[in-house]
C-alpha cells in the first residue's frame, strides 16, 4: 500500500493492518519526524511538495525492486506532505516477512532509495529565514551500498 497525503498516519494502526498473517514471523517499521535541527541549522517547521501521481509511480517501483530482492508478504510506504511542526511524523514504512534480516533489509532499502529517488521537495523554515534543502551525499551512498550487492 502506497500513500502520500497530507494528514497524520497512526503507528498503532499501521502496525495492526501489517499484523495479519500468521506466516509472518517478522514485522519491521520504521517512522521519520521533523527534528529541531538540519546541517547545524534550527528547524522550526518543515514543508514537503511533491510531484502527484509521478512520486506514487516512483514508489511503487522502489517496492517492487525490494520485492525482487527479498521474500516480502505485507509492504506499506506513507509520505506525508504539506507543513509539518517540530516532532510530526513525515514517513511510515512497513514490511512483513517470514524471516526478519528479509523485513530489517528491506525496510532500510526502502527508506534509503525513497530519499534519493521519489520527487519530494524539503524546504526547511526557522524563525529567521526559510531554505530548500539540497540532496545528501550521504544518502546517495547509503543507496549505493544495496546497488553493489
Amino acid at each position: 500500500m502506497i500513500r502520500v497525503q497530507t494528514e497524520d498516519f497512526s503507528l498503532a494502526d499501521e502496525y495492526q493492518d501489517l499484523n495479519t498473517d500468521d506466516h509472518d514471523g517478522a514485522i519491521v517499521t520504521f517512522v521519520g519526524k521533523v527534528r529541531d535541527f538540519n546541517d547545524a541549522r534550527e528547524v522550526t517547521k518543515l514543508t514537503l511538495e511533491h510531484y502527484p501521481g509521478m512520486t506514487e509511480t516512483v514508489l511503487a517501483q522502489i517496492e517492487e525492486q525490494a520485492r525482487e530482492r527479498w521474500p516480502l508478504n505485507k509492504v506499506t510506504i506513507i509520505h506525508r506532505v504539506g507543513t509539518l511542526a517540530l516532532g510530526e511524523q513525515i514517513v511510515f514504512i512497513g514490511v512483513t516477512s517470514q524471516h526478519r534480516k528479509a523485513a530489517f533489509e528491506a525496510c532500510e532499502f526502502l527508506i534509503d532509495f525513497l530519499k534519493i529517488k521519489a520527487p519530494f521537495w524539503k524546504l526547511e523554515a526557522n524563525e529567521i529565514s526559510q531554505h530548500w534543502i539540497d540532496a545528501k551525499t550521504s544518502d546517495d551512498l547509503a543507496a549505493k551500498q544495496w546497488q553493489s550487492e
